[in-house]
C-alpha cells in the first residue's frame, strides 16, 4: 500500500480539477435537461446541438483529452497522471455526456491511446488526428455473439493477409456507439493465426465504417434502453483494408488489447465513484421532501444506515481507485494489474448498492424515466460484464494470490473445462 502522503496530485492535477469542476458548475449542470430534451429530439441518427457548443467551450478552455498520461508530443491536451486524472474523471462521470464534452469518453479514450502507441502514420493522421479534434467517433469491435469473448483466446473473426491488403469474416456485437453517424472507424480484433499459442493468435486492426462488406446487424438493447449510438452487431464479409492498417505485428493483439482495456478499466471505474455521489446526494435529498408516518424518510434510522454506508463505502472504492492509479504511474499497468483487476469488480458493485438505495428512497419514481436513478443502475449493471466480467477478474486475482505459495500453480486448459452450453437468441 503507499503511503497516504504519495496519492496527491500535481499542481496542474490539482488546477486542472478545480478548472473542471468550475466548468460543469458554470456549463454542464445548468445545460443537463437541455441536452436531454435535445437528445430525445435528435433520435438516434441525430446530435444535439447543444453538445456542438459545449464541446467549443471545453476546447476554448483547454479543458480537452485529459485522459492521455503521456500523450505524444504533438497531440493536442494536457499531460496529466492517472492520479491526476482519477478525480477529474470522477466529476465527469457525474453527468452522463460531461465526459464526451471534454473529448474524454469511451471508447474513443481507449481506441486513441492504442492508435497514438500502435498506429501506422497513415492511421494517426487519417483517424487519430480527428479522434483528437472531436470531429469523428470510434467503436471498438471484439465481443462475439457467438463465443464467450470474456476468454480473448476464443475469438473467431478470421483477419488473413493478401496482398497489400487484410481481408476480415466474421461476425462481432456490442460495438458500442457504431450506429452514430458520427462513428467513422472501428478498431477490431481477430485471429490472423489460428495456429500460433493461444495468445499469439489475435491481432487488431482499423477498419472504416464506410469499408465494403461491412454491415450492421441486430441492434440489442440494454435492459430497455436503446442509448445513442446503440451496441450492434457488427457483419464482416470479405471486408478489405489496408495492411498498415494493422496495430503493431500479427499476433499482438491480445497484448494490445491488455494495454487498452487496463486504463479504459480505471476510466470506468473512475467515472462509476461519480455516478455513486450523486446517486447518494439523490438519497438524502430525497428523503428530505418525503414524509412517512409522521415524520422525514431522513429521520428514519434505516435509511440513516443507508446513507452512512454508502459515505463509507464509496469512500472505500474512492481510495482503491487512487492506489491503482498511483501504481500505474509509478510501477506500470502490468504491475498494477491486481489493483485494475479489483478495482473492476469493486467499484461497480459498491455503485450498484449505492443506486439501489436511492431507488428504495425514492419510491416508484425511482425505477421510472422521471429520475436519472433506473438509467444509473442499468449502465452500472452493464459494467460488471463489460471490460471484463466480475468472475473473470476474480480468477486471476485467486492465481496470483495462489501462486505467492504455489509458483508452478496453473489454471487448467480450455480441454479440461466442459464446452459452454448453447444459449437461445431471439432474432
Amino acid at each position: 500500500m503507499a503511503p497516504a502522503d504519495t496519492l496527491e496530485q500535481t499542481t496542474v492535477g490539482r488546477q486542472t480539477l478545480d478548472r473542471v469542476v468550475e466548468f460543469m458548475d458554470r456549463e454542464i449542470y445548468p445545460n443537463e435537461e437541455r441536452y436531454y430534451t435535445e437528445e430525445h429530439e435528435a433520435g438516434r441518427d441525430g446530435y444535439p446541438p447543444v453538445m456542438v457548443e459545449l464541446k467549443q467551450k471545453a476546447r476554448d478552455a483547454g479543458l480537452w483529452n485529459l485522459f492521455l498520461p503521456h500523450l505524444s508530443p504533438d497531440a493536442p491536451g494536457t499531460k496529466l497522471s492517472n492520479l491526476d486524472y482519477a478525480p477529474i474523471s470522477e466529476h465527469l462521470g457525474k453527468v452522463e455526456f460531461a465526459s464526451e464534452v471534454l473529448n474524454c469518453s469511451a471508447p474513443d479514450t481507449g481506441n486513441m491511446e492504442i492508435l497514438n502507441l500502435y498506429g501506422s502514420e497513415r492511421v494517426k493522421r487519417d483517424y487519430l488526428a480527428p479522434l483528437l479534434e472531436g470531429e469523428i467517433r470510434s467503436a471498438f469491435s471484439m465481443t462475439e455473439p457467438e463465443n464467450a469473448s470474456s476468454d480473448a483466446t476464443n475469438i473467431s473473426l478470421r483477419i488473413e493477409r493478401d496482398g497489400n491488403e487484410y481481408v476480415l469474416n466474421g461476425k462481432k456485437w456490442f460495438s458500442s456507439g457504431a450506429v452514430s453517424p458520427r462513428c467513422k472507424v472501428l478498431v477490431a480484433m481477430g485471429k490472423t493465426n489460428p495456429d500460433a499459442s493461444p495468445h499469439k493468435q489475435q491481432s487488431m486492426i482499423v477498419v472504416p465504417m464506410d469499408a465494403k462488406g461491412l454491415r450492421i446487424g441486430r441492434q440489442p438493447h440494454v435492459f430497455g434502453y436503446d442509448h445513442g449510438g446503440g451496441h450492434p452487431e457488427i457483419i464482416y464479409e470479405d471486408v478489405r483494408v489496408p495492411a498498415e492498417f494493422l496495430l503493431g505485428d500479427e499476433g499482438s493483439g491480445f497484448a494490445i488489447s491488455q494495454a487498452r482495456l487496463g486504463p479504459g478499466r480505471i476510466h470506468h471505474c473512475m467515472r462509476s465513484i461519480g455516478v455513486a455521489e450523486r446517486a447518494l446526494e439523490a438519497m438524502v435529498k430525497r428523503s428530505l421532501e418525503r414524509s412517512t408516518f409522521g415524520s422525514l424518510v431522513a429521520h428514519k434510522g434505516l435509511v440513516q444506515d443507508w446513507i452512512a454506508e454508502s459515505r463509507i463505502e464509496i469512500d472505500m472504492a474512492r481510495n482503491y481507485v487512487l492506489r491503482a492509479a498511483h501504481m500505474m504511474d509509478t510501477v506500470g499497468n502490468k504491475a498494477a494489474a491486481n489493483e485494475i483487476a479489483g478495482i473492476k469488480v469493486a467499484v461497480p458493485r459498491m455503485c450498484l448498492n449505492v443506486i439501489d438505495r436511492a431507488i428504495q428512497v425514492h419510491g416508484a419514481a425511482g425505477v421510472t424515466q422521471f429520475t436519472p436513478l433506473a438509467k444509473m443502475w442499468a449502465n452500472m449493471r452493464t459494467l460488471r460484464i463489460a471490460d471484463g466480467p466480475d468472475e473473470v477478474h476474480k480468477m486471476t486475482i485467486a492465481r496470483r494470490e495462489i501462486m505467492k505459495y504455489a509458483p508452478d500453480f496453473r489454471m487448467l486448459s480450455n480441454r479440461s473445462v466442459p464446452a459452454e452450453p448453447q444459449v437461445f437468441m431471439r432474432p
